[in-house]
């Protein structure tokens, strides 16, 4: 009986002895954690998320808090070692006091697809490790956390939670805790083991076991993976650091070495190859001068060397483009040139009287009638014409104009000449300077008239007269001026009514 408790006593000590031996390498092809997570270009180096995931420089966000989401990310290749370590940092937050549906960590032969089981597909060959926070069969046994070996052919049941299923598993509560939860899970000799930490303390070091199984079977070679889903309730999942360290036996260590020996013979016989064929060249290039100059031209360029020459080459390619505009532009003046040295050819040399155009060398034809350059065309007279119609619309309208506005003067007069109420009679400026302003506006209605009449008397088929060379006032000038007019007498009346309220007063 002693010798039994003393077995007891000393496996735990034997298996740490042995653990103490296995040997740890981290693998960062299989791993990630920040800061400067995601690169450039949004990608996880050695990782490829999909689904509603989304990778920061610091953490990846496997699915926010919205309803109906799915994401994941996985190793882009297998790995090349049997035995292996986890380290899996990762925060749960919701506002509800329930969340859904839960985190999944993965290790299957092949990366999955989107699917049921917590943002992965059903049906997969590998192990996976569910943290689940969703109470489906109302058991109040969440949340949950449980690991599921599966060969391809089991199908994970939703209404149970997969209780029946698990190889294993732990009632611990990992959302909304003030640091980051850790999940330790470790595959060595066909035994799992998953170490979880509570995330209310700041020790790394603070684990304490959720599950062991042994007689494990998973693959040789696999594919590490985060999903996540959620459904009528949201919780944000995000993965701050997954850290994957191989585990070998000392065995493998030694079969390790073996290889490492040999590497190191071939590759002590490759630097004798090398500085072999070093020595060789250096003294061919002592023999030949010529060759040694030749083949300094030829070195590898440097990346100063390599910038430079790319930015001479756009340079060049630049100034070759603006070289053929150059040409193209010459030519188009060249035409437009020609086109306007034959315009001036055909204004300035011999009409026929049919209207057609002499022949090249300005020579008309023989027996025709020349018409000079100087005489008038007709779309010259058509032209005029217009011009003259323009004109007497334009003075029609200025007439109007001024009818209007001495019909509005006229009443303006009238009504300041009525007395109003007891009121004093306007004074004589105001008689004075109406009756100027009234002589000014007859004086511009004749000068217009007799304008008008002068321009009807043009004849319409055409005649060549010119019009009257008289220094005029432009109409944009002359309907300023009737509108300053207008608006000082109106100005100069309100200021007289004002004025006329005020007297009214002492009355």
């Amino acid at each position: 009986m002693d010798g039994i408790w003393c077995l007891l006593f000393l496996l735990p000590l034997l298996t740490w002895a042995s653990a103490q031996n296995v040997h740890r390498r981290m693998e960062y092809k299989y791993s990630f954690k920040g800061p400067y997570l995601a690169q450039k270009d949004n990608q996880v180096p050695f990782w490829t998320y999909t689904g509603n995931a989304i990778a920061s420089e610091e953490s990846v966000r496997i699915t926010p808090s919205l309803r109906s989401q799915k994401g994941q990310i996985w190793t882009k290749n297998p790995t090349n070692f049997e035995w292996w370590e986890v380290e899996f940092v990762f925060r749960v937050t919701g506002r509800g006091r329930i969340g859904a549906d839960g985190l999944a960590f993965w290790f299957t032969n092949a990366a999955g697809v989107e699917g049921p089981v917590f943002g992965s597909n059903d049906q997969w060959n590998g192990l996976g490790v569910f943290f689940d926070s969703f109470d489906n069969d109302n058991k109040r046994n969440n949340p949950y956390i449980m690991g599921m070996v599966n060969d391809g052919t089991q199908v994970y049941d939703h209404e149970h939670d997969g209780l029946t299923q698990q190889t294993g598993g732990c009632l611990r509560d990992f959302r909304n805790k003030p640091f980051p939860v850790r999940a330790k899970i470790e595959y060595y000799k066909n035994i799992l083991t998953l170490f979880i930490h509570s995330g209310m303390t700041n020790n790394d070091k603070d684990y304490e076991i959720c599950m062991r199984a042994e007689n494990i079977q998973l693959p040789s070679a696999g594919h590490f993976g985060v999903t996540a889903a959620t459904g009528g309730l949201a919780d944000d999942h995000d993965v701050l650091k997954f850290i994957v360290h191989s585990l070998r036996s000392p065995e493998d260590m030694a079969q390790l070495s073996v290889n490492q020996e040999e590497e190191e013979k071939f590759k002590k016989e490759f630097d004798q190859y090398q500085d072999k064929t070093k020595k060789a060249r250096e003294d061919y290039l002592a023999q030949n001068p010529d060759a040694a100059r030749q083949e300094q031209k030829e070195e590898y360029e440097t990346g100063e060397e390599r910038e430079l020459r790319q930015i001479f080459q756009g340079q060049s390619l630049i100034a070759e483009n603006i070289r053929s505009l150059h040409q193209k532009m010459d030519e188009i003046v060249g035409r437009q040139e020609r086109t306007l040295g034959l315009i001036n050819n055909i204004g300035s040399g011999a009409v026929a009287p049919g209207g057609g155009v002499p022949p090249v060398g300005g020579v008309p034809p023989v027996g025709g009638n020349v018409v000079g350059s100087d005489n008038i065309r007709r779309h010259e007279v058509d032209a005029l014409l217009n011009n003259q119609r323009d004109i007497v619309s334009t003075a029609r309208d200025i007439k109007n104009f001024v009818n209007e506005i001495h019909q509005k003067s006229n009443q303006l007069l009238t009504k300041s000449s009525a007395p109003q109420g007891s009121a004093q009679p306007v004074g004589y400026d105001l008689h004075v300077t109406l009756k100027e302003m009234q002589e000014g506006l007859n004086i511009v209605k004749r000068d217009l008239g007799s304008a008008n009449q002068h321009l009807q008397r043009i004849p319409a088929g055409g005649g060549a007269q010119g019009c009257p060379q008289a220094n005029c006032v432009s109409t944009s000038m002359f309907i300023g001026f009737i509108v300053l007019q207008v608006v000082l007498l109106i100005g100069y009346s309100m200021y007289r009514d004002s004025k006329e309220a005020q007297a009214k007063k002492f009355y």
